[in-house]
């Protein structure tokens, strides 16, 4: 299986920016665990610049913990880290619990699962799933649907460089993307529904 360049050592990671700058932090090894790059990160937080700070935050697939720990040292008001692996998510906490316990969450869970109920909305949403699972398009559904994104949220999609992201739902357009070696990552704004969208919903309900 192709795996992301490493520019980290392998077992930790390094928070990149803001009030953590250079900060280590212990990651266990676990199959397919691939913290995002130190170069993706960099970019992709300087897309979010304008609106992290302060934003509801939930990492999906938080492994590491690379980029829902980002952006609590970035400011985040808040963010959520889901984890299926136990001792993975273990070590987030400790981590957590080295930085800003008050602000993060981390819930050891089925992401999928647990998108699959009514949720309250989130202002930045990061979906990085293990590779070649198909867990993208079915993450995306169920934000979508269980009302998981807020009005005007950004959602950082990261997937093999292979593959074509399709059943992006509607509202979502896209404001950056860029390959990094074996990695495609792409940002996406959504937008507000269009009036005429709006009646035709009401008239369906």
């Amino acid at each position: 299986m192709a795996k992301k360049p490493q520019t980290q050592p392998a077992g930790q990671i390094r928070i990149i920016g803001g009030q953590w700058r250079g900060r280590k932090l212990p990651v266990p090894h676990s199959p397919g665990l691939r913290p995002t790059t130190d170069r993706v990160r960099e970019t992709l937080f300087n897309w979010l610049a304008p609106i992290i700070q302060g934003a509801r935050c939930l990492d999906c697939f938080a492994g590491s913990g690379a980029l829902g720990l980002e952006a609590l040292s970035r400011y985040a008001g808040s963010a959520t880290l889901l984890e299926f692996e136990r001792p993975v998510a273990q070590q987030l906490q400790k981590n957590l619990a080295l930085l800003q316990p008050n602000k993060g969450e981390i819930i050891t869970t089925n992401t999928l699962n647990w998108l699959a109920k009514a949720g309250t909305p989130y202002n930045v949403v990061f979906l990085d799933p293990p590779f070649r699972k198909g867990m993208l398009e079915e993450s995306m559904r169920l934000l979508e649907q269980y009302g998981w994104l807020a009005d005007d949220a950004w959602i950082y999609v990261e997937a093999e460089a292979e593959s074509a992201v399709t059943d992006v739902p509607e509202r979502w357009q896209l404001h950056r993307e860029k390959v990094a070696g074996q990695v495609a990552y792409r940002l996406y704004i959504r937008t507000a529904i269009s009036a005429q969208a709006e009646q035709e919903q009401d008239n369906v309900d």
